[in-house]
């Protein structure tokens, strides 16, 4: 503390030198102090929030377990991790504590049968050719029934309100019946009912939710676009309808949406359609070697 009273027998010119030095160190102390900020942070930089947003593609996603454990190999692991329809289920594992070789093996393993609980077709209020329920019950039996907010790492998981057509990120709650809402494709699944209201596939209002991992505090994001490009699908029958529908006005979406990522991994699937379950490995495989493409950009960036 200093103390300046009027009997001080420093000269005058001395006393207005110290003046303006206390007043200099005390606007100092209070920009430190309300920027909560100390002097020794002001020369570092914050270790970075890293979000890892894991995009929509049905059967395409199986591409996410090759990017995770490319990752992993590398020693990075998000502190954040959220997802969109099939993105959805990966992160929810993810989350969970499953490591990328975990993945790996229960991707390979898994029959598609065992999630599709085939009701009659276009059953129901909304349609829909599968319930949802065996989804729901194999998500919440490989995450030990963990709700959201008890997962190891923050998890969001984004699905779309039928009715309103707003995004909802889901952050709390039954984990299975969120990744049931988010996976909800209209027409093939029928919509999930959380508290009374319809909800459908997350990849409708978010094909990669960078957005959505920015609002949970992310402050580097990494996301996976497994989008189906137009040009490489095929729009004979009714599903091919709706698959290229639905690809069209992702890819529209993404334009906006990947650009406030700060890397993008692209797995290179080409023709892989969102319902091929037996090319899972190969989609594994080009999650890891696009991840690898990316590797040297975004450990770079990671440093900076």
């Amino acid at each position: 503390m200093y103390e300046i009273t009027p009997q001080s027998p420093h000269p005058p010119f001395e006393i207005e030198e110290r003046r303006r030095f206390l007043s200099l160190g005390l606007g100092l102390g209070v920009l430190i102090s309300g920027s909560g900020l100390t002097g020794c942070s002001l020369m570092s930089s914050r270790k970075p929030v890293i979000g890892l947003a894991l995009g929509a593609g049905a059967a395409r996603g199986f591409a996410h377990v090759g990017v995770i454990k490319a990752l992993e190999a590398q020693g990075i692991r998000p502190d954040i991790v959220v997802g969109s329809s099939a993105g959805s289920m990966i992160a929810a594992l993810l989350a969970s504590g499953a490591t990328g070789s975990e993945l790996n093996r229960l991707a390979l393993n898994l029959d598609e049968a065992t999630i599709a609980d085939w009701g009659l077709p276009f059953s129901g209020r909304f349609g829909g050719l599968i319930k949802g329920d065996a989804l729901q019950a194999m998500v919440n039996r490989e995450v030990q029934n963990k709700p959201i907010e008890q997962m190891r790492i923050p998890l969001g998981i984004v699905a779309t309100e039928l009715q309103s057509g707003k995004g909802i990120l889901f952050r709390s709650g039954n984990t299975g019946l969120a990744v049931r809402a988010s996976c909800s494709v209209p027409g093939v699944f029928q919509p999930a009912v959380i508290s009374g209201k319809e909800y459908v596939d997350g990849g409708l209002v978010a094909p990669v939710p960078v957005s959505y991992a920015r609002q949970m505090g992310a402050t580097f994001v990494i996301a996976v676009n497994i989008s189906s490009e137009p040009g490489y699908q095929d729009a004979s029958g009714t599903f091919g309808v709706m698959q290229q529908t639905i690809s069209i006005m992702q890819r529209s979406i993404n334009q906006y949406e990947l650009k406030d990522a700060d890397i993008v991994i692209t797995p290179h699937l080409k023709q892989m359609s969102a319902s091929d379950f037996k090319s899972r490995n190969a989609a594994i495989l080009a999650g890891e070697v696009a991840a690898q493409e990316q590797m040297t950009t975004l450990k770079e960036k990671l440093k900076g």
